[in-house]
């Protein structure tokens, strides 16, 4: 009798945790959204989050068009990179990142002319606030440098 109960116990256990797994690649299997379709929802977010009106709506597309473009054909580049086994080198990378900081900088000051101080400041915030969920998520992927598992984090008592 026990060895029935038992063996039930581990068919149940086993169901279970099939179907979480099935659960889990079902998510998978959507196609992700075209770069217009995530432009457009990028656009609608904005207006609701910073409350733009139609011609700050305007500019917003054409700049999200553009970010979008951009990051399509980085997206790419990387990939053939990748592909290819190919590393950049250390200028090419100090390149990279300027000209990322660059783009920043010019969308900042984009920012600034087409949104009051009131947005602009809502802005700012939002892109902190994305900027910090992002380092957040970078770092749990990675965990040997997830806060409080890396060794320089480790705390000795000195006794």
């Amino acid at each position: 009798m026990k060895k029935l109960v038992l063996v039930v116990f581990l068919m149940v256990g086993t169901i279970i945790v099939a179907q979480e797994r099935n659960r889990r690649h079902q998510g998978e299997e959507r196609t992700p959204f075209t770069s217009e379709q995530r432009s457009q929802l990028m656009l609608k977010k904005m207006t609701l989050e910073l409350d733009l009106n139609d011609t700050q709506q305007k500019e917003f597309k054409s700049i999200i068009a553009e970010k979008m473009e951009k990051m399509e054909a980085k997206k790419t580049a990387m990939k053939t990179m990748k592909e290819k086994g190919v590393r950049p080198t250390s200028d090419e990378r100090f390149a990279m990142e300027s000209k990322m900081l660059d783009e920043q900088i010019a969308t900042k000051k984009r920012m600034e002319k087409i949104l009051n101080p009131k947005q602009y400041e809502k802005w700012t915030a939002m892109n902190e606030k994305l900027q910090e969920e992002r380092k957040d998520n970078f770092r749990g992927q990675h965990k040997g440098n997830r806060k409080g598992n890396h060794p320089r984090n480790y705390q000795f008592n000195k006794g």
